[in-house]
């Protein structure tokens, strides 16, 4: 399960810079990883878990398969997209095609590099983009409530159950608010996913600053209005980021990168951090398997049974779940071997209603 991210944003925020960066320093981190380009503006990102080599040391192999999201580099978007204007159609349709988005908004002045309304104020960015996102939506919300409502009155199953929620949705959009805060019940959200609505998806900041300003990001004022801006507005997280330090990381060795960022000041870049903060945006959780072959890392959604967790790996292994051999990865970890971890009795067996939770070490057991 490979799931997409959009990176948008208005032109020159450093938004192509940081997708470039982040995909060409995750190809050169994850040897055992397949990455690739999927087009010019695809690329696939490892999640960068320590977990992962604490398990190689314990299971004693030398491969490991760190799990994956895929970055789409959606094309910069201007004020009025949603009229046409600039690529508009075209990148509200990629827009559509992701499972959550991260919005790059400039944190920073430099008088080298223009802005498209001449001054930097990463608030009204953020309030353009929205703008034009919401009105997409509401014409959206409109079209599509005319249309349920003429079908639930010939008693269309669908419609009836879709005009309710459009109508509660159409207030939140024409107060420029995002669908996403419009306030459903769990039966409504399941019909509400149903629109595609472009509001509707998890979004996360990624606050782009200068590289002289990474370690002492949390006085920046720029960053202190987005993060208060995401909190109040749209209840969501931002995520400090420099563009710059990302390219220079590039051609870096481990090493070398981790002295570089020290020189900085700072623990790490920020790329792993919006990675770590857009797979858990997504409802993403992790669980391992672990043995002489291989340890891999593998992509769940929250809530997810064993069954389901099984046939990630293939169909087949859902279909003919038996049962799951289980540990926790702290209790692998402090016993040092599944044996160890058996005989304490750490070491379970699950049946098809187990809820897979983030970490777990599993083996399955199936018959086809």
């Amino acid at each position: 399960m490979t799931l997409k991210a959009g990176i948008v944003g208005l032109p020159n925020v450093g938004k192509s810079t940081l997708f470039n960066a982040v995909t060409r320093t995750q190809k050169a981190q994850a040897a055992n990883y397949p990455f690739c380009t999927i087009d010019p503006n695809v690329g696939v990102v490892t999640v960068p878990d320590e977990r992962l080599y604490v398990l190689q040391k314990i299971a004693k192999t030398n491969v490991v398969i760190p799990a994956a999201i895929e970055f789409v580099d959606i094309a910069g978007l201007v004020k009025g997209a949603a009229a046409g204007e600039g690529l508009g159609n075209k990148f509200l349709s990629h827009i559509r095609e992701v499972d959550a988005i991260v919005q790059v908004v400039r944190c920073f002045e430099d008088a080298d590099i223009h802005h498209v309304s001449a001054t930097v104020d990463p608030v009204r960015d953020i309030e353009v983009i929205t703008t034009e996102l919401v009105l997409a939506d509401l014409e959206s919300v409109e079209k599509r409530l005319d249309r349920q409502t003429k079908q639930a009155k010939r008693g269309d199953k669908e419609a009836i159950a879709e005009v309710p929620v459009l109508q509660k949705m159409l207030p939140v959009l024409n107060a420029g608010k995002p669908a996403l805060l419009c306030e459903l019940s769990a039966e409504e959200k399941a019909v509400a996913r149903n629109f595609q609505l472009l509001t509707d998806k998890p979004t996360i900041f990624a606050c782009n600053v200068k590289d002289t300003d990474l370690a002492t990001a949390d006085q920046n004022r720029y960053v202190q209005a987005v993060r208060d801006y995401a909190q109040t507005h749209l209840a969501c997280e931002a995520i400090v980021i420099s563009a710059q330090i990302e390219s220079d990381l590039v051609d870096l060795e481990p090493e070398d990168a981790k002295a570089f960022l020290a020189d900085l000041g700072v623990p790490e870049s920020g790329v792993g951090a919006l990675i770590r903060a857009t797979y858990h945006l997504l409802g993403l959780r992790t669980y391992f398997t672990a043995g002489e072959k291989e340890v891999r890392a593998w992509t769940i959604h929250a809530g997810d049974t064993a069954p389901k967790a099984a046939g990630v790996i293939h169909s087949d292994f859902e279909r003919g779940f038996i049962k799951a051999e289980t540990v926790a990865y702290d209790d692998l970890v402090r016993c040092g071997s599944v044996a160890a971890a058996r005989e304490k009795g750490l070491y379970r067996i699950e049946g098809k209603d187990y809820v897979v939770k983030d970490g777990d070490v599993l083996l399955f057991k199936f018959s086809v």
